[in-house]
């Protein structure tokens, strides 16, 4: 691990902030850290107002896009809503096709087979609007390089309005309007909306139309701050607001659907964490293991015990692919130590056999082992299909347009990114991979980096702090949990290593200041305790954390990382 100290922030700015808010230097130093200098941007952060959000209608295209299903309303057309089969689209799907039925009846869903069509807008979505009649198609999470099948619409009849959020090509489509706050040409002030975001940005301005406020859309917030929490996206300006009240709605009074997940895993108050990791994996093992559509009927669904029969059968999917995610990373990475070919600065791999539906989790395993930015192919019809993960600092969609000559299909973010190609351009594609990322990745980016907020000593660690503390939450990109540095740091004499594997480590820290004790756990660190062992002095990087035990809570260091001093 590479640790890495924020810069020191101007020390008058903070401590005019500390006191100004009457709380501690390093606090306030978080804040400053964060782009927080003044009271009055500070009580904009801790107290996040729906007020703040910007006018729907400032997003380029947003006037035509209502219009035109203001239109299909009144001519009474029948209106196809349409998205991905991840998170963000089944969400995005659900957020508006729920919100549209609640004024007009003709509205239907669509979410393409991962395995049949693969991402994004199909020919074969397109000819089943043809074939029932649809003449309108919204796009959500998806469509934005969809140039040549918005054509395609277009000689059948059929109108689009794309909602997406990821990165334009130099051509937009030819559709009635283009919502993507990612457009060069979009003066919207904030341009890192998920996909299910700028899908409630779109029912914000058909609201507004009827007279309607934000408040009456709070209800669809839980599925804006799934999709947030989801898609990794940063969670700064409307992100925030949108994602701390939508954890209110998840938390108080969740659609049917969530609540149903909610009621198997028996959990009282989830955090946006728990959103990531809960939440999130059952609404996506629908469309891996069998479609989609599953988790739209859930999320829309109104009865309790229906959406309960739905869960259930979602929960079984979950577990098939945390199966399939076990057997195919082992599988995976034994091909790359039995590769003899030379892959120094990515991971490629490929297998026909394997589930298209887990290669993302399973990219993302690969690279908690080797550290590279990494592919995961597998056979996909008649052609092979990847899921790319990146690693801190490295633009992994920008290195696939650097072998564009050699794919197909391609889209995605900075760290994540789908293509298929030929099978017969796999080998090219993979030499060229490893060219451009040879290129291209700073020596520094090739060990994985823990970025330190401040050092504090651990007697500032107390519940008011931690109670501070939390309200930066909740945290994500561009507000991650903060993380500590403490020098001169002991164990007590009961550390040890913990679980089947002895695979953690399990502390109880002395610090060198005043003595007092802290409980710490090191997951995965189990291999760091000759570090502490025999009363060593150590550094340690981490966050704080609760730990809650047979009814008593307390606080509790959660170890990043340990050096030896």
């Amino acid at each position: 691990m590479r640790w890495k100290v924020k810069p020191e922030t101007d020390p008058q700015i903070t401590s005019k902030l500390a006191q100004e808010l009457n709380i501690d230097f390093t606090l306030a130093k978080l804040l400053v850290q964060r782009g927080i200098e003044t009271f009055e941007q500070a009580k904009a952060f801790f107290r996040p107002s729906l007020e703040d959000l910007h006018n729907p209608f400032l997003m380029k295209d947003m006037e035509k896009a209502v219009e035109r299903i203001e239109l299909a309303i009144a001519t009474n057309e029948n209106i196809l809503v349409y998205g991905d089969y991840d998170v963000d689209g089944t969400t995005s799907v659900s957020l508006l096709s729920s919100y549209l039925k609640t004024i007009y009846p003709n509205i239907a869903t669509y979410i393409p087979d991962r395995y049949e069509e693969g991402y994004g807008v199909s020919y074969q979505g397109i000819d089943f609007a043809e074939d029932n009649n649809f003449s309108l198609i919204i796009a959500l999470d998806c469509g934005i390089k969809a140039i040549d099948k918005v054509a395609y619409a277009k000689e059948k009849g059929i109108d689009f309005i794309i909602c997406d959020h990821h990165r334009p090509g130099n051509e937009i489509p030819a559709a009635v309007a283009v919502l993507d706050p990612k457009r060069a040409d979009c003066d919207y002030p904030y341009k890192e909306l998920c996909g299910c975001g700028v899908g409630f940005k779109l029912i914000q301005a058909l609201a507004s139309k009827k007279g309607e406020t934000i408040n009456d859309l709070v209800e669809y917030l839980d599925l804006v701050a799934t999709a947030i929490a989801a898609d990794i996206v940063p969670i700064t300006g409307e992100n925030r607001i949108l994602a701390y009240f939508g954890l209110q709605v998840i938390n108080t009074n969740p659609r049917t659907g969530i609540k149903a997940i909610i009621h198997q895993i028996d959990k009282k108050e989830l955090t946006i964490t728990d959103v990531v990791f809960i939440i999130a994996p059952r609404i996506n093992a629908a469309g891996r293991i069998k479609h989609g559509n599953y988790a739209v009927e859930l999320l829309t669904e109104i009865d309790f015990d229906t959406a309960v029969n739905f869960a259930s059968e979602i929960e079984k999917n979950n577990n098939e692919r945390k199966d399939l995610d076990k057997t195919i990373t082992n599988e995976a990475l034994q091909q790359i130590e039995q590769n003899t070919e030379q892959q120094n600065f990515s991971t490629v791999v490929y297998s026909e056999n394997w589930h298209k539906g887990v290669i993302g989790i399973v990219a993302s395993r690969l690279i908690e082992t080797y550290y590279k930015p990494t592919l995961v192919f597998t056979k996909s019809g008649d052609k092979l299909a990847a899921s790319a993960r990146s690693v801190k600092g490295f633009d992994v969609y920008e290195a696939l347009e650097h072998c564009s000559e050699f794919i197909e299909q391609f889209g995605g973010h900075k760290y994540a990114a789908g293509l298929t190609l030929k099978e017969e351009n796999y080998q090219n594609f993979k030499n060229k991979f490893e060219e451009v990322v040879k290129n291209n990745l700073p020596e520094e980016l090739r060990t994985p980096e823990i970025l330190i907020d401040t050092e504090i000593n651990l007697s500032e660690i107390t519940p008011k702090f931690y109670r501070i503390l939390n309200q930066l939450a909740p945290f994500g990109p561009q507000n991650l949990k903060p993380v500590f540095m403490t020098d001169g740091l002991r164990d007590n004499g009961y550390g040890k290593k913990v679980g089947a594997d002895e695979s953690h480590l399990k502390l109880s820290i002395i610090d060198g200041v005043n003595q007092n004790t802290y409980n710490a756990i090191g997951f995965g660190l189990g291999s760091k305790y000759p570090l502490i062992k025999n009363g060593n002095s150590f550094r340690a990087a981490f966050s704080i954390d609760e730990n809650h035990w047979n009814g008593n809570i307390s606080l509790q260091l959660l170890i990043k990382d340990l050096q030896d001093e």
